[in-house]
């Protein structure tokens, strides 16, 4: 008996070390791309512009989505040196000209605001200072790049546990399992690419889930050197449509299949 306990003490004094830093080995620069957006069945939605850059404060990506009258832009900052961390982290919706929604956060001091607009037509405003931890708490886009720096321990077979800061539309921060689920074949703009298929797994609280449900996300990296390939989860909140981001535009967007040798560098 007295051994089992010394054994389960182990595990959970295991389970609760202090996490490792992200260690970003490759240096982001300047870069250009067109992604799009489509629903979950490969319907295109929205044309995008991808731009990233590099000023004094870190890297700088812009995503800006335009469709069906409506515009989206997701801001994100990262710091690259000595550790990967994200800084910020900001999303904007508008139709017609009109703001609907808007979220934004400061992943240094925890400082979270949200608006959006009611059924009524009002806008309605929340903020908070959330419990976060620098270069373990992530947002949106964010975790593509925390994909990049983590993929070798994950294909691995390692499951990192992070913080992921969401909106509902009040801001939340929710723990995070980041595992690989395999290598795959992706079919878009008329060709089969390779790919490493990641999951970023809420870890919401039995009781929090009769209230909430909150998809996964699963992101899609090309083979070294790693990439951004595919994203599909929920838009923004966990009750929006469940969409997909491809790094190519052209058609058709089909469903990602495993390949054989799945798992495997």
């Amino acid at each position: 008996m007295r051994r089992t306990c010394i054994a389960v003490l182990g595990m959970v004094a295991l389970s609760l070390a202090p996490a490792r830093a992200i260690e970003w080995t490759q240096f982001e620069t300047a870069v250009r791309g067109y992604p799009v957006m489509r629903d979950a069945g490969g319907r295109r939605i929205a044309d995008g512009t991808f731009v990233q850059t590099i000023g004094k404060d870190g890297l700088h990506v812009e995503i800006t989505y335009t469709g069906g009258g409506k515009t989206i832009v997701e801001t994100i900052v990262m710091q690259q040196r000595p550790e990967l961390s994200q800084r910020a982290w900001g999303w904007r919706e508008v139709k017609d000209g009109k703001p609907i929604r808007s979220f934004e956060v400061n992943l240094v001091t925890g400082a979270a605001t949200a608006s959006k607009v009611e059924d009524n037509g009002e806008m309605k405003r929340w903020s908070d200072t959330l419990d976060v931890e620098q270069g373990r708490t992530f947002a949106g886009f964010g975790f593509t790049m925390a994909c990049k720096a983590l993929r070798e321990r994950l294909i691995k077979g390692e499951t990192v546990e992070l913080k992921a800061v969401g909106f509902t539309p009040s801001p939340k921060v929710v723990t995070v399992a980041l595992s690989h689920a395999g290598r795959e074949t992706l079919r878009m703009s008329g060709r089969a690419i390779a790919g490493d298929h990641f999951v970023v797994h809420p870890q919401v609280p039995a009781i929090a889930k009769l209230f909430v449900k909150v998809p996964d996300a699963h992101i899609w990296l090309t083979t070294p050197p790693a990439g951004f390939l595919r994203y599909e989860g929920a838009l923004a909140e966990p009750s929006d449509q469940i969409i997909r981001i491809d790094l190519l535009p052209g058609e058709p967007s089909e469903a990602a299949t495993p390949i054989a040798t799945s798992g495997k560098r």
